[in-house]
C-alpha cells in the first residue's frame, strides 16, 4: 500500500497556490491526437499537476514527453466499463506498468458491484494490484459511484481495502453523474485515513476541487485542471 495517498497540503488550506498538486490532468478522449496528448503534457509541467492520466496507448509517449518533470505518468484499465475479465486487466496493467505507467486506474466489475459480490470484486481488484505493485506503481479503483447505492459503493469500497489497492476512485467521467462531495465523504469514510480519495467526473473549477478535498479527496481527477489553478470555470469532458 502507497504512504503517498495524503498530501502534505491540509484539506483546509487548499487553494489556487497548492491545487495543483492534487490534479491528475486528463485526456480520455478515444479521438485525442498526439498533439493532444503533448499539450496535455506541456501544461502538467508548467502548471505542477501530479500526474497526466491517459489512455494505454499514449502512456510511452507521456514518458517521454514528463521525463525530468516530475509530473507522473497514469493510465487507465478496463475503461470505460469495468467489464473485461480479470485476466485481461492484468495484462493491460502489466503493459501500461512496462510502458511507464507510475500509476494505473482501472474500473472494476460493476455487476459484481451491483450484485454485492464482494469476493468477485476483490479478486478482480487484487490480481491488478499484484502486476502494478510488482513494477512499484500505485493502483487507483474506480467504483463508478453513479451506477451505485450507497450500500454498493461501501462494499466495493471494502474490497479495495481489502485487495490492496492504494486509492479509490468515483467515477470515469463517462457513465452519467461524476464526483459528489457526499460520495467522497462516504468513500473517506470506509476506507479511513490510509487509502487515497481520488474524486472525478465533473470537477471543473476552484469551488468543486476545494469541496472535494474538504469532504476527504487527496486526488482530483480532472481534463480542466487549468482552469480549477487560474479560479475560472472549466466545460470540458474528459
Amino acid at each position: 500500500m502507497s504512504n503517498e495517498a495524503t498530501p502534505s497540503v491540509q484539506p483546509a488550506a487548499a487553494a489556487a497556490g497548492n491545487i495543483a498538486s492534487y490534479i491528475d490532468h486528463t485526456l480520455l478522449k478515444p479521438e485525442a491526437s498526439e498533439a493532444d496528448v503533448l499539450q496535455v503534457c506541456a501544461e502538467a509541467a508548467e502548471y505542477g499537476f501530479k500526474s497526466v492520466c491517459v489512455n494505454p496507448v499514449w502512456v510511452k509517449t507521456v514518458k517521454k514527453a514528463l521525463k525530468g518533470s516530475g509530473v507522473l505518468t497514469c493510465s487507465v484499465v478496463g475503461f470505460p466499463l469495468g467489464a473485461t475479465p480479470t485476466d485481461v486487466k492484468t495484462f493491460e496493467a502489466r503493459g501500461a506498468v512496462l510502458d511507464g505507467a507510475d500509476e494505473v486506474d482501472m474500473v472494476i466489475n460493476i455487476a459484481a458491484a451491483r450484485a454485492e459480490d464482494k469476493g468477485a470484486l476483490t479478486e478482480d481488484i487484487a490480481s491488478v494490484a499484484e502486476a502494478v505493485h510488482a513494477s512499484g506503481a500505485i493502483l487507483k479503483v474506480i467504483i463508478e459511484t453513479s451506477l451505485l447505492s450507497d450500500d454498493q459503493k461501501v462494499l466495493a469500497c471494502e474490497a479495495a481495502v481489502a485487495a490492496g489497492a492504494d486509492f479509490v476512485k468515483t467515477s470515469t467521467g463517462f457513465n452519467g453523474g461524476g464526483a459528489t462531495a457526499g460520495d467522497v465523504a462516504l468513500m473517506r469514510r470506509t476506507v479511513g485515513p490510509e487509502l487515497g480519495v481520488k474524486a472525478s467526473g465533473g470537477v471543473r473549477s476552484l469551488a468543486d476541487a476545494q469541496a472535494m478535498i474538504a469532504a476527504g479527496a487527496t486526488r482530483i481527477g480532472a481534463s480542466s485542471g487549468i482552469a480549477i489553478v487560474k479560479g475560472e470555470q472549466g466545460s470540458s469532458a474528459y
